[in-house]
């Protein structure tokens, strides 16, 4: 049975939250006036608790019972619901939301602490009320106020579940290929047809409705991603006093069924197809338009944003609860002996197999990967918050600006290497590992999904040096290398270790930023971006790294010395010796803007 200890580690959240990111901090401002350190942790021991007791029991009957469809209704066992009904209960859906929509007004910071809890117990459940949450920010951030009062509370309630519908089977990931059609009607609606694919939570019984958020096109509209529009399509239309009406044309028209992350309905869904339902006796599915016509995607970049640091987190969570596990293992797992003259002996008892070098080394990497993206998906949580309720303009803009540059590291490292550590957990439990018996095959395969959700490695490579680190002349990189720039001049001044770690990493940041430049000397795109995933990978490490130089100064000022601390330095040192020098060679085939991927004819493949 899973406990919160199990999940992630208390005494690492305080410790990022308090004694590094100082979140109490923001209780001076207006906008979290009303809070306390005591209201975050309260919200933190619920979210432990509520996550321990009534999402993580039922994680294995998840792998084990998926969500089923008859033919007409999709189906989800018992479990699913009570402890969505749980969740909703606690008002922590509504956390982070401002108080006028019924939410607490919690720190995203804090919020972003909370769900990890969940992600961690149960990655399957919790992605109901996760697309639920960005569904409703985007609403109230572009929205009409209608549309905010009729769709938004009843969400932020737990009474409604809400999704996002962008690709589409010939369209993938390739939006601009995106065909389904909205035509208008007389009455202000419009009438959506076309089938969606991959919608996560897109139909259930889990609720009693479920707001999609739709791409689609208007007649005449441009060809590519500037003729999208988004709709709000409900499950079931909503009438005039917010009690649900009719059945609306979209129904599921199968589910598709994954390697992991099986508690989570995944569907085909068709808008429009007429046989099932007509809403006001026609074909259609009835949509509202959020916003203006033609600028769909940029609405839906802020749900996107907002899920792609939660895939981020969600992967984060997995790799952490996975290192836990493996690491408890290890402590109480007696096997073989140790490699001295006593070890030798055959009556000597044997040990823990933590006292094992290699199993050390797998602990310690593993370590270094899960404390390092909770970290930074912290860190960039807080963004979210000093966007919102920094002092001035100039200040808001910088969070802004960071946050756009790091969104896609935040995004791709932790899916990368959490999942890494999830591999590893399972090497330590050796060939109970590879069992359904323990959690760790589990977490896995719920894992292998995040480097694809919300956007592949390959599309965030792009996002990242096509886009993040050159727009506005390079501003963002910028931003970037003077807030670590503050870092090594703490570590510097801090002297010893501290500043031996800033040494190393500022040649590494360097060397960031000079290849940046080189790759894009000659001023080809194709070439530029042939190798983009390998530079999101190299320029991951080195921001990592810079997380924990951060954690490892905030060691330094943390209190008395104790093991936990002692620990953090030590993965610090890991990482700065094991895993920054894997960038050497990345940096030196980007540098030399290496094509051999980029001429090689696919059919030579």
């Amino acid at each position: 049975m899973a406990t919160p200890a199990t999940l992630l580690s208390h005494r690492d959240l305080a410790f990022q939250l308090h004694d590094w990111l100082r979140i109490t901090a923001l209780t001076e401002r207006a906008r979290y006036r009303e809070h306390s350190r005591e209201t975050f942790d309260d919200a933190l021991a619920l979210s432990a608790r509520v996550a321990a007791d009534h999402f993580a029991p039922h994680n294995k009957r998840n792998d084990r019972e998926e969500p089923w469809f008859d033919g007409e209704r999709v189906h989800t066992h018992e479990d699913v619901a009570d402890a969505l009904a749980v969740f909703a209960g606690t008002g922590l859906l509504a956390a982070a939301m401002d108080e006028e929509h019924g939410g607490m007004g919690l720190p995203h910071v804090v919020s972003t602490a909370c769900f990890a809890y969940f992600q961690a117990a149960n990655v399957g459940t919790s992605a109901y009320p996760f697309l639920t949450l960005g569904n409703a920010r985007l609403l109230c951030a572009h929205g009409s106020p209608e549309q905010v009062d009729t769709y938004v509370r009843p969400m932020l309630e737990g009474r409604w579940f809400g999704t996002m519908c962008l690709s589409e089977p010939q369209a993938g990931s390739s939006l601009a290929d995106v065909a389904t059609r909205a035509e208008r009607r007389a009455d202000g609606t419009y009438r959506l047809f076309g089938t969606k694919m991959w919608i996560s939570g897109g139909d259930h019984e889990l609720s009693e409705n479920i707001v999609h958020l739709v791409l689609a096109r208007t007649p005449g509209a441009p060809a590519g991603v500037k003729g999208l529009s988004l709709f709000l399509v409900p499950k079931y239309l909503v009438e005039a006093d917010g009690t649900r009406g009719e059945r609306n044309d979209v129904v599921p028209a199968g589910l598709n069924h994954k390697m992991g992350y099986r508690g989570t309905t995944n569907t085909l869904l068709n808008f429009g197809e007429g046989a099932r339902h007509r809403p006001g006796g026609e074909a259609g599915a009835v949509g509202h338009l959020v916003g203006e016509e033609h600028r769909g995607l940029a609405y839906m970049f802020h749900m996107m944003n907002g899920a792609r640091i939660g895939v981020g987190a969600g992967a984060m969570a997995l790799g952490y609860t996975g290192y836990l596990k493996s690491l408890a293992y290890a402590r109480e797992r007696p096997q073989g002996r140790p490699l001295t003259a006593a070890g030798k002996d055959a009556d000597a008892g044997q040990v823990p197999i933590v006292e094992h070098t290699d199993v050390r080394r797998m602990l310690l990497a593993q370590k270094s990967y899960v404390e390092g993206a909770l970290g930074l998906l912290l860190y960039c949580a807080k963004l979210v918050d000093e966007e919102r309720s920094a002092a001035s303009p100039e200040e808001r803009a910088r969070a802004a600006l960071l946050l756009d540059v790091l969104t896609p590291i935040a995004k791709s490292w932790p899916s990368q290497w959490c999942l890494e550590a999830n591999n590893l957990a399972i090497q330590v439990h050796g060939g109970y590992g590879y069992t359904r018996e323990y959690d760790v095959e589990q977490h896995y395969r719920d894992n292998r999904l995040n480097p694809i959700h919300e956007g592949t490695h390959g599309i965030q490579g792009l996002d990242l040096l096509g886009r993040k680190v050159v727009r506005g002349g390079g501003e963002g990189l910028r931003a970037l290398g003077a807030v670590i720039g503050g870092t090594l001049e703490r570590a510097e001044a801090a002297g010893d270790e501290a500043a031996g770690l800033a040494a190393t990493l500022e040649g590494y940041w360097e060397r960031a930023v000079a290849t940046t430049a080189r790759v894009w000397e000659p001023g080809d795109p194709q070439v530029a971006l042939a190798n983009a995933s390998l530079y999101l990978e190299a320029v991951g490490h080195v921001v990592v790294a810079w997380i924990w130089l951060e954690q490892f100064l905030a060691t330094l000022e943390a209190g008395p010395d104790d093991a936990f601390l002692r620990g953090k330095r030590q993965a610090a040192r890991y990482f700065f010796r094991a895993e920054l020098p894997r960038t050497r060679p990345q940096f030196d085939l980007l540098a030399a803007r290496e094509t051999v991927v980029l001429e090689t004819d696919p059919e030579w493949l």
